[in-house]
């Protein structure tokens, strides 16, 4: 892109879909960080992750997901969904995260198949570690019930031979609670909130610096025009940015400024229109 040879960059600092190189560790995503991986490590059954939209959910999952794939003990599996999902589009699923090419008709035979993968992983040592991202979306109770069965599953010293990691907004809460002993087996419970002032200045600094550049590109004004428009929300952040540094490119300005900041948050339709007018 033009405005990366303009602003000396190397990468796009903003891009929205998620990129490791970029993870930023706000106080709290460094909280929830500590806890999901506790929660990996010690075997914990359910942990969950929420937040809003744009919170930096997925980001912080595909962080802690590259570090423990690095991890040999680990055998990892990410599903993201889409839609709602039924049972058998679960087994299916979790049969293929964990290699099993043989699919049988019989829900039952592929749960005794997977239920004997995860115990040849952890006889050997390893641990299994499965993300859902999106999981809100999960509302089938028969689905629930067998995301429960998976949790009950446990050795003879107790020791779980799975854990779910749950990402999605905070109406995933409430579709667990339908089924009140799966909702009663969450373990690690952590929360994402927009980002403080200081933190999106921050984070956007850090951003640039990621991607080559040492010195300022935004105001201080312009900082704090983006913190108000994005409600400190990660993904907003960087479409915001990304916008503006279109825009100083167009208006060939070596800084953004907080006007750049306004007419890119009026384009991105986030300034109401009575006062925008």
């Amino acid at each position: 892109m033009a405005y990366e040879t303009f602003y000396r960059l190397k990468y796009e600092p903003f891009a929205v879909q998620p990129d490791p190189r970029f993870y930023f560790n706000s106080p709290q995503h460094a909280v929830a960080r500590e806890y999901l991986l506790h929660a990996a490590e010690r075997g914990r059954g359910l942990a969950l992750l929420l937040g809003e939209i744009g919170t930096g959910k997925t980001t912080l999952s595909r962080r802690i997901l590259t570090e423990l794939e690095a991890d040999e003990r680990y055998h990892i599996g990410m599903v993201v969904l889409t839609h709602s999902i039924r049972p058998r589009w679960l087994l299916e699923k979790i049969a293929t995260l964990f290699d099993i090419e043989y699919l049988p008709d019989e829900a039952s035979e592929l749960f005794s198949m997977i239920v004997n993968r995860l115990f040849e992983i952890y006889n050997a040592g390893n641990k299994a570690v499965i993300f859902i991202d999106e999981a809100n979306k999960i509302d089938d109770p028969e689905t629930l019930e067998e995301i429960r069965g998976f949790i009950n599953l446990e050795t003879a010293e107790g020791d779980k031979l799975v854990t779910f990691i749950l990402l999605g907004l905070p109406d995933l809460e409430v579709n667990l609670a339908q089924n009140a002993a799966l909702y009663q087996r969450v373990a690690v419970r952590v929360t994402l909130n927009p980002l403080t002032a200081d933190a999106v200045k921050a984070y956007i600094r850090y951003r640039l610096q990621i991607a080559g550049r040492m010195d300022s590109i935004f105001t201080d004004k312009a900082l704090d025009a983006v913190t108000s428009f994005s409600g400190g929300r990660p993904r907003l952040v960087n479409i915001i940015c990304d916008n503006a540094l279109i825009e100083g490119y167009i208006q060939r300005k070596p800084n953004i400024d907080e006007f750049i900041i306004e007419r890119v948050a009026k384009n991105l339709n986030l300034i109401p229109k009575e006062l925008g007018s």
